[in-house]
């Protein structure tokens, strides 16, 4: 697929500096009515090529697309997405009718005269509002679903878990007993104490460092990020949840997981995109593909940006209460 979207490049390329090169051989001519009629047939051509591309594109390309959302706040980021797609779509497809049919039905004949439409202000205020009113609807929704994921409230018993990015790796700490994480800077860094914490505030004593997320299913999750060189983005795709880490400061947002691992590798449609991935890695001579949830940078923060990801396992709570049992607290592992 990707050799092809190479190809049809290569060839708009092509063309361009053909057309370029003629417009320059033109050295004044005057387009008579063949020239107008040829190019009208053209552009119903280059309509029929791009609807073509685009319907194929929108049906085979389907399969590299993220699957349902994994998290309660997700599901507005993907109604956002699809109204927005939808009404994009839509005028797209209609305006590039329109533009290109248009092409062809008033094409310069040497007989016709063009007619000079001078304005229609309930024209002017119909494409000014009608924008402006679509607009509004979708900022607001925006502006909700924004509060929505930042505004973490205590009563709802949020975990809270840091995640700590550096070239090129990712490291986590839990909160621990107390759901309070301790300080931390990189003035601390030393030996084992790899995130910075600040092991003279009694709220770092329970705190666990991790290398892998757990994250128990149906409760919500307060992130907090800190970046102990340049800028890295805390990038979880099923999640739809994205936040920048910025060195100096800290970031946060929350989401609540609603589908386990387990549960997202026995759903339909990320079984069907599994079994597409895999026959274009297996095209490629790649290893197999198995779903997993994951942490990815989404900044280009150095050489091997693109390695740093961090595995995400969604379990019961449960089971997440049994796994954050068996870890060993920041205080029990550097007194080792």
């Amino acid at each position: 697929m990707l050799a092809l979207f190479y190809i049809l490049i290569f060839v708009a390329v092509g063309v361009s500096i053909w057309q370029i090169t003629r417009i320059l051989n033109f050295r004044g001519s005057i387009a008579n009515d063949k020239d107008n009629a040829a190019q009208g047939k053209n552009a119903i051509y280059f309509m029929v090529i791009l609807y073509a591309t685009m319907i194929y594109t929108l049906i085979a390309m389907n399969v590299i697309m993220l699957p349902e959302a994994a998290s309660l706040e997700g599901e507005h980021d993907d109604n956002l997405f699809n109204i927005t797609f939808w009404i994009i779509g839509i005028v797209q497809f209609i305006m590039q009718f329109l533009i290109f049919y248009f092409t062809f039905k008033y094409k310069g004949e040497k007989d016709k005269k063009a007619k000079f439409y001078a304005d229609s202000h309930k024209l002017e205020l119909i494409w000014t509002v009608t924008p402006a009113l679509v607009l509004v609807v979708l900022i607001g929704y925006g502006l909700w679903q924004w509060n929505n994921v930042m505004d973490i409230s205590a009563e709802e018993e949020p975990l809270v878990i840091e995640v700590y990015s550096q070239q090129f790796r990712w490291d986590a700490r839990y909160a621990g007993a107390d759901n309070t994480l301790g300080l931390g800077n990189v003035n601390f860094i030393k030996g084992i104490n790899t995130m910075g914490v600040d092991m003279d505030d009694k709220n770092s004593q329970d705190d666990i460092q991790v290398t892998e997320l757990y994250l128990p299913k149906g409760r919500k999750i307060h992130f907090k990020f800190r970046s102990q060189d340049v800028l890295h983005s805390a990038y979880m795709p099923h999640f739809r949840a994205q936040m920048n880490c910025v060195p100096g400061m800290v970031t946060e947002f929350g989401f609540t997981p609603k589908y386990t691992t387990e549960e997202m590798r026995q759903n339909p449609e990320v079984i069907a995109k599994t079994r597409g991935i895999n026959k274009i890695r297996k095209e490629k001579g790649e290893d197999p593909y198995e779903f997993d949830y994951l942490l990815l940078c989404n900044k280009i923060c150095g050489a091997s940006h693109y390695n740093m990801q961090m595995k995400i396992t969604v379990v019961e709570e449960d089971e997440f209460n049994e796994w954050i049992g068996k870890q060993a607290t920041l205080a029990e592992v550097i007194k080792q």
